[in-house]
């Protein structure tokens, strides 16, 4: 072979793996989206049920929340439970939300049990200590963060009740039933991978997804935001301001904390 025909045959081999790596990246891209969508859905579905919606007293403590869809739980004597989903926060009580960085979700089990289930996974984070333990790359629901059930009801008696005294607050739908969970001991990761592929940038962290500095976020991330502002009665990032004789937000409780950056993930 010449080595006209050896540079041809090189630059046509290099176009086709091109090529295949961009087919991947839009398949991942894809999937990702479509994670995105499902998060949607579950928030939607369990903000319409009646009498059975996350208290808005606790959504407007919240300086986080995630949603994790399809959360399988399969156990034998010994359990275990896995699940991908998003994550958002804020610096600020009334802020608007930041673009969602993908979790995992594992945990396990053991005793007397067996069976498999899925349950769509939310919790929401009342401090911000628990928002940089995951921002930091991992974070252990029980140990580096208290956790508790979640109290059911938006305007009801369980919202006024309750002290919000835990850092977190779980809550899962399993076969429509809504209310809270008990996942003490399951960890939750920063999914870098799904970030390098909804975000576009290898290596992306959670910390320049939730200050702002990654890409730009796909549609299917504005329309996650757009139904989570509504839940939380919140702006969205770049929004105008309400306009005269349109209804107010309800107001958070104060916050005096100064804005606070997110720790930089532990590589791996």
């Amino acid at each position: 072979m010449t080595t006209t025909k050896r540079f041809v045959s090189t630059m046509i081999f290099s176009a086709i793996l091109a090529a295949a790596a961009g087919v991947r990246i839009s398949h991942a891209g894809a999937r990702e989206e479509g994670r995105l969508l499902t998060a949607t859905e579950v928030l939607e579905d369990v903000q319409g049920m009646p009498d059975g919606q996350i208290p808005d007293a606790l959504l407007a403590r919240a300086y986080g929340i995630a949603v994790i869809p399809d959360v399988t739980k399969v156990a034998f004597i010994f359990g275990g439970r896995y699940g991908k989903g998003v994550l958002v926060v804020r610096n600020q009580l009334n802020s608007p939300w930041s673009n969602p960085s993908f979790i995992s979700l594992t945990g396990g089990s053991w005793g007397f049990q067996a069976g498999a289930q899925s349950s769509d996974i939310i919790l929401v984070f009342t401090t911000k200590a628990g928002i940089e333990g995951v921002a930091g790359g991992k974070l252990t629901l029980g140990a580096d963060a208290s956790v508790a059930t979640g109290p059911v009801g938006r305007q009801g008696s369980a919202a006024t009740d309750v002290g919000f005294n835990a850092e977190i607050y779980s809550y899962a739908r399993t076969r429509g039933l809504f209310g809270g969970l008990a996942i003490d001991g399951s960890v939750i990761s920063i999914d870098r991978s799904a970030n390098a592929s909804l975000y576009g940038k290898r290596g992306v962290t959670a910390t320049e997804i939730f200050e702002g500095a990654a890409p730009a976020a796909p549609a299917a991330a504005q329309r996650f935001l757009e139904r989570l502002a509504q839940a939380t009665h919140t702006p969205l990032r770049g929004a105008a301001a309400p306009q005269a004789g349109m209804p107010a937000a309800p107001a958070a409780p104060p916050s005096s904390d100064p804005p606070r950056t997110y720790p930089l993930e532990e590589q791996k």
